[in-house]
Parts: structure tokens; sequence; C-alpha cells
């Protein structure tokens, strides 16, 4: 039965990463692995061999980035023919004599800074016709084009790579809500990627498994061809100089099924997946027969209107005479600010201080928040504590910001550095990081004392009450707490952290920084549900649930979740009211009655 064949009848499962295994086993970046095919290829026949132990009945060769371009970028040894030629050959090899298919694996070009440096498409097609080629004659089954975020070179791709004959898999990175550069959706892209010959379409790389399971959704309800999926195990995270991938194996297993369900005829994974996630993924699978699908419409959308109030008080200004309370709400993703406004009124009436608004949250593109905090102070009368990363501009960019924001009247910064561009949504964005969040605290106390970063006078301070972030959950609490004092060292004033769900580790915190003279916020967020609770749990960083907690969670939906969500946070504010001088809620999707509801809560036991 050929490949086809067996995607209509069994859900497959796919291998896991490449590249990540490889540099877990020694191998750098800069040198290269699709050269390992070549230099050495035991290294990358003990990986196939080791996928393929753990149950992957799709195996892919370590091609991705063997293209003319990318080659070039690692030196000039142009040997696009023999690298491809041997990947094939490799997994060949670890397949042979099993019920294995062999993906030759064909990633987009490299980046081009501007539209001169872009090849013409006719030296596109040639790129990918000779790495097609050159899998197809190594004896690779079918092809699979990934990671592609770029729509149109990847139907130059599959026009090139069709010459072969071969089966092809159309796949692409998403960015948030299913949508490419440009913002066309993931529907739109399935019916073009099918028009253009495809023989499969799915996702790859992206958001994560929450967000790829969506996607999956919303293909099977627009196309009857088979679905392919290969999500990263969760968000990175920037540890010590490299990225960790956080979600369990059986996190990504459970959500694997998940994603079959909704209509993926095989699964794999990308990024941070290794063979145990892949072993658990297979069991998970085992026999699973490809779900149903019925075509449907996608939903319309709608929008809401806006309205109006006045004026500003600090927000520190009660600290120890009764609880501060700050609420984060995230800006929009558009101009309509109808509904935060709204919810920064309710908010206010039930008695909280001020108003968290992010910058750019998980490196996803939103309203700019200096704009919308001062739009809030005017029209909500609430002041508002804006976050500022140092992702996004370069040191001249931050503090010409910076003194705007002075000028329109934001007096609370919370000095942050960022997550990394490339864990986002905008596929050609750079991260900046002039600075971290200590230097950035150090310029915010410099722009205070009327000085800009390079000691001239700007005429004026600026007037800002700093903050800084401070996430507990870590296993080196002490570590954590002397890079907050430094942050203190260099003018912060108070500090918010990220949610916490465990009163020891609230316990460990105070005690590390009781000797500290500066207001520190414990960050709330209400549980809705065991999947969200698993979600933030496996692929947001900085956030770490409980067992405890997650069992409570287990088997509830939204209503009887978040029923129990907040009687968590309830539990958590009464065990730290005494201890504590505030605290920073985080309402889950924006639901600022949620977040009101336990402001009501807190005011009411004043």
């Amino acid at each position: 039965m050929d490949f086809l064949e067996r995607l209509h009848e069994q859900v497959l499962v796919g291998d896991g990463a490449i590249g990540t295994m490889l540099h877990a086993r020694g191998v750098t970046a800069e040198s290269g692995f699709e050269r390992l095919n070549l230099t050495n290829p035991e290294l990358v026949l003990a990986l196939h061999a080791d996928y393929i132990a753990a149950g992957a009945q799709v195996i892919e060769t370590n091609t991705f980035a063997a293209n003319r371009l990318r080659l070039q970028q690692l030196g000039p040894d142009d040997a696009v023919r023999q690298i491809n030629l041997q990947g094939a050959v490799l997994a060949r090899k670890a397949a042979a004599g099993k019920e294995i298919f062999v993906a030759g694996s064909i990633g987009p070009l490299p980046r081009f800074r501007g539209e001169s440096e872009a090849p013409a498409s006719e030296e596109i097609s040639d790129i990918f016709r000779e790495q097609a080629f050159a899998l197809a004659e190594g004896g690779v089954d079918l092809l699979i084009l990934e990671t592609f975020a770029d729509l149109q070179q990847l139907k130059l791709a599959l026009a090139a790579a069709a010459e072969t004959g071969l089966p092809l898999i159309a796949s692409m990175a998403f960015l948030e809500r299913g949508r490419i550069s440009g913002g066309l959706g993931v529907e739109a892209v399935a019916l073009e990627l099918a028009t253009a010959g495809a023989h499969c379409l799915g996702a790859n790389c992206g958001a994560g498994t929450l967000e790829m399971t969506r996607n999956i959704q919303r293909m099977a309800a627009v196309t009857l061809l088979p679905l392919v999926a290969y999500p990263n195990s969760g968000f990175p995270e920037y540890v010590d100089g490299r990225y960790i991938y956080r979600s369990t194996p059986e996190y990504f297993a459970a959500r694997g099924l998940e994603t079959a369900r909704a209509g993926a005829n095989l699964v794999g994974g990308c990024c941070g997946t290794t063979p145990e996630h892949i072993r658990l993924l297979a069991a998970a699978l085992h026999g699973m027969k490809p779900a149903a699908r019925t075509i449907v419409p996608p939903a319309p959308t709608s929008r809401i209107t806006v309205s109006a109030s006045p004026s500003q008080t600090g927000f520190l200004a009660n600290w120890g005479r009764r609880t501060v309370i700050t609420v984060e709400l995230d800006p929009p993703k558009g101009l309509d600010c109808g509904k935060i406004l709204e919810g920064c009124r309710v908010l206010r009436d039930a008695g909280a201080d001020a108003i968290n608004i992010a910058e750019n949250p998980l490196s996803r593109v939103r309203l700019g928040n200096i704009a919308l905090g001062e739009l809030i102070q005017r029209e909500v009368g609430i002041e508002v504590i804006v976050h500022v990363t140092c992702r996004d501009r370069n040191l001249i960019g931050l503090q010409s910001e910076l003194m705007g924001a002075s000028l329109l009247g934001i007096r609370s910064i919370l000095a942050v550095t960022g997550d990394p561009a490339s864990m986002g949504e905008q596929s050609g964005a750079s991260s900046v990081f002039d600075l971290n969040s200590l230097g950035l605290i150090a310029l915010l106390h410099d722009l205070n004392a009327g000085l800009n970063g390079t000691g001239n006078s700007i005429d004026r301070g600026t007037g800002f009450t700093i903050g800084a972030a401070f996430n507990p959950n870590v296993r080196n609490m002490e570590a954590q707490v002397a890079r907050l004092e430094k942050k203190l060292a260099n003018g912060a004033q108070f500090v918010q952290t990220q949610p916490l769900f465990d009163l020891e580790r609230l316990d460990t915190m105070l005690q590390l920084t009781g000797k500290l003279p500066i207001p520190i916020l414990p960050g709330i967020l209400p549980l809705v549900s065991e999947r969200n609770s698993e979600f933030l749990h496996n692929e947001v960083p900085g956030i770490t649930i409980p067992d405890e907690i997650r069992t409570r969670m287990r088997g509830k939906g939204k209503e009887e979740g978040l029923r129990e969500g907040l009687a968590i946070a309830r539990e958590f504010i009464d065990a730290a009211r005494s201890r504590v001088g505030g605290f920073y809620l985080m309402p889950p999707f924006g639901n600022y009655r949620i977040a009101a509801e336990l402001v009501r809560y807190i005011r009411q036991e004043e």
C-alpha cells in the first residue's frame, strides 16, 4: 500500500525534531546539521533508528536546509546533490525491512533583507528542483515541504517538486490564530495549496500544540485532502543561552491525540520533540482511524464600540493602608479599544488601583501600549502600568519612546526583557535587545534624574515609578533574588511576579525577599479548565502549576473549571493577604469580569 492510501486507512505517526536531537548530541547549528550526512552518517543513522524504535511510521531525511542558498551560508562547499542524496540513502537504510515511509525534507530559502536581494522566481524554482530530484534519486517515498512562511515561495517549491512524480506534503508555519504574513487565514491557504497541486496539507512548527489543533480543525472544514501536523513542543524558553521546550512528552502525546481527532492523518513533532515524545504519541495514536470530516463555511467576526470619563492617582499611594490591586489586560490586536475601555471601567468601579498593559506579549503584534495607556487614563480615570520590553526598539528608540510616554502622562513602567521575536507571529522580525531588564531599569532611573543614556540633560525628570518582574517558579530562587537585588540597585521601586499557585513557594519568596525594602505583588492567574491548566503548565514560559492544583482541575470544562479556578484563587488570596501588601491579577483571555470578581472579593474582606 502506498503512502497516500495508508493515510486514508490509518493515522500515521511521524518522527520528531532532528536539529534538537543533533544539538543535544553535541552538534552546533553553525556547523550545519545537514552536512553530517557526509561527515558523520552514523550519528544521523542512529537518530533515524531511535525514532523508528519509538514508533515513527514516517521518518524525514536530514535535509531541511540542504538547498543551494543555505549551504552557501555555511561555507563555499556546494554539495547540494551529495548531501540530499546521502540524506535519503541514510533514512532509507534505517527503514530497510520495515513498514516505514521516508519523507524527503525540504525547507524554505533563507530570509532576504529586501526585494533586491531575493532571487527571481525561475531561480527559486531551480533551487527547489535541484533538491527535490536529489532526494528522489536517493529513494524517498514522498516529499515534505515544511516550515514555509511565504505562500508564494511554497507554491514555487510545490511546482518544482511535482516534477518528481512523488506525493507532496505542503506544510506552512502559521502565525498566531492561523494566519500568515499578509493576513491570509488557514482556510484560504489550504485551498490555495490544494489548487497548487499538494497531495497533503499541513502545518508545522508555529506556536505550540493547542494552536496546531485549531489550525487542523480549520483545514478539515474546507478540504478532504489528508492533513499533516508537526507541532513544536510548546513555547521555547530562553535559559542560560539556549532555548528550552518545556512541554512534557505526556502532554504532547495527549494534544497529538486531540489533533488527530480534529482531522490530522499524520502527526509528528517539530522543534523540541524527542524520541520519548514520539514513543508516547505512537502509543496514543495506535490503531486510530482518520476522523470523519464535514465541510463547513468559516464563522463571521464581530466588533465593539467606544465611550468616555477622566482623572488619575498614584497606585502605590495606599501601600500599607489597604491592599493594592493591579490587573493586567492585553491591548487589542487592532484599533478597536471598546472592550478594553469597558473592562477598565468595570475594574475601576470594583476597586482596582491600576491596569497593567503588556507590550506585544509572546512577541505577537498588538496596539501600542503607551498610546493605549494614555487613552485609558484620560477616558477611564484609572492609572496604567505600561510594560516596556527591550526586544522591539534599540537604545535610541527606547529613550525616545520613554520620554514620549512621560509627556503623555504615563507614570508607571514595568521593565521587562521581553520574549524573543522568533517565538512570535512576525516571521521577518528580529529581536533587538540592546539592553536587558537590568539595563532598562537603569535607563529609567537616569531618565527620572533628567539625564539620557549618555548623561546629557533632557530638561527635567520623567517622573516614572519603576517596576521589575520576578519569577519565583524556578528551582534556584536564590539566583532570581540576587538578580532582583541588582534591579533594586539600578532603581526598581516595585515588583510584580509571574503567576503563583503554590503557597510554599510564596513563603520561600517572602523569606528570601523579606530584607528588600520594596513592594512585591504576587501574580494570580485564575484557571478556567483542565485544558487551560495543562496548556499554561506545559507551554507558557514562567508558569508552573503544582500537581495538586492540576489534579483539582482535571476533568473540568469551562463552567465547572472557572468555579474551581476562582475557588483556588480565593484560597490563595485568603492565605496570602496577611503576608503581602497587594496582588497582581492576570485574568485569562482578557476576561476582566473574572478579575473584577476577585477585586471585589479582596475589597469586601478589608
